[in-house]
């Protein structure tokens, strides 16, 4: 509700507004999608080059792999991301659309070759530490690994495509130049504005959401970049959870077991959103999660671990984690107040 209303320009009936501008729709949608289906940051997935969207496969499952360069993460340590392939598959309509019809209006007028610095890529490695090499508008050669690019100095990376030089920064303005990461926190900041407009009265809308009832805030969805970052930990959490309690049959020994080898959810979380310390991830998500976790050790000990449970389905589970806990949205549960 929260895309469609706010990046998509819908009414509350679920069609578009009429007069509303979607230039750059599919961009802000994409983007979205790419960080509720990875975990990354603002900045890791505000930062990204074309040629470092996820194009590898997992053998099994809906995912792809990409990797974070350091300069860009907080912790300065490259990390492995996953994305669903729909998410990136709406990334890739981005760039074949708005963004390629950006970049042809930006070398028409001559946009690029008015731009202070230009370092056009001639080559890139591959490997543990890629490397990237490139010329700039002197003739000037230079290189560096990739990793050790920060988001400024990406900026500067320009590919050669079929009708000259383009960015090789995945995001454009409508100007067809890189959009710096934080501009994003003014397009969640316009979605949440107009998801306002349509699902809060006018009055209702004269008091600050600081200061409104519970019920009044309840009925307008309201999302930042990070938010995006904390649906897909929760997310991950407890289906991680789920899985290990329930889907994979698991006695209390083949759990300590599981995670022994390959690590527990937490830990597993931890690696995925590249926190550097286990304790981190729980500080942020613990409370949240705590009592599914103590509903299955109440329910181990009243059945055993040898009686067959009945398995919960995961959107019954994450209803009632939205019912039972604070600073967790649900959707339907907004409707449903909202009608």
């Amino acid at each position: 509700m929260w895309s469609d209303i706010g990046l998509r320009g819908h009414t509350r009936a679920g069609f578009p507004a009429p007069g509303w501008e979607a230039r750059t729709e599919l961009r802000n949608t994409s983007f979205v999608q790419l960080l509720l289906s990875s975990g990354l940051r603002r900045q890791e997935g505000g930062a990204l080059l074309t040629f470092e969207l996820p194009s590898r496969r997992l053998r099994f499952g809906r995912y792809c792999h990409g990797h974070v360069a350091a300069s860009l993460t907080r912790a300065k340590q490259g990390r492995v991301f996953y994305a669903s392939i729909d998410a990136v598959g709406q990334v890739e309509a981005y760039v074949e659309s708005e963004r390629a019809w950006a970049v042809q209006r930006a070398q028409a007028a001559g946009r690029y070759e008015k731009l202070p610095t230009m370092r056009l890529v001639t080559k890139v490695t591959r490997g543990l530490k890629p490397r990237i090499e490139w010329v700039d508008a002197d003739g000037v050669v230079g290189g560096q690994e990739l990793g050790r690019l920060d988001w400024r100095e990406r900026q500067w990376l320009f590919l050669e495509g079929p009708d000259g030089p383009e960015p090789a920064w995945l995001w454009l303005t409508e100007q067809g130049l890189p959009m710096v990461p934080d501009r994003w926190n003014g397009v969640f900041r316009a979605a949440n504005q107009r998801c306002e407009e349509v699902l809060v009265t006018e009055e209702e809308r004269q008091i600050s959401r600081d200061f409104r009832l519970a019920e009044v805030r309840g009925k307008s969805p309201y999302a930042t970049p990070h938010a995006a970052r904390h649906s897909y930990a929760l997310y991950m959490l407890v289906v991680l959870n789920q899985l290990m309690e329930s889907r994979y049959g698991l006695t209390a020994a083949d759990r300590r077991d599981f995670a022994l080898l390959f690590g527990d959810p937490w830990w597993l979380v931890k690696m995925l959103l590249g926190h550097a310390d286990v304790e981190i991830t729980k500080r942020h998500y613990l409370a949240r999660v705590a009592h599914l976790q103590l509903e299955s050790i109440l329910a181990a000990a009243a059945t055993g671990d040898d009686q067959e449970q009945q398995v919960e389905d995961l959107e019954g589970v994450f209803a009632r984690l939205a019912r039972e806990s604070q600073g967790i949205q649900d959707i339907e549960m907004l409707l449903e107040a909202g009608s």
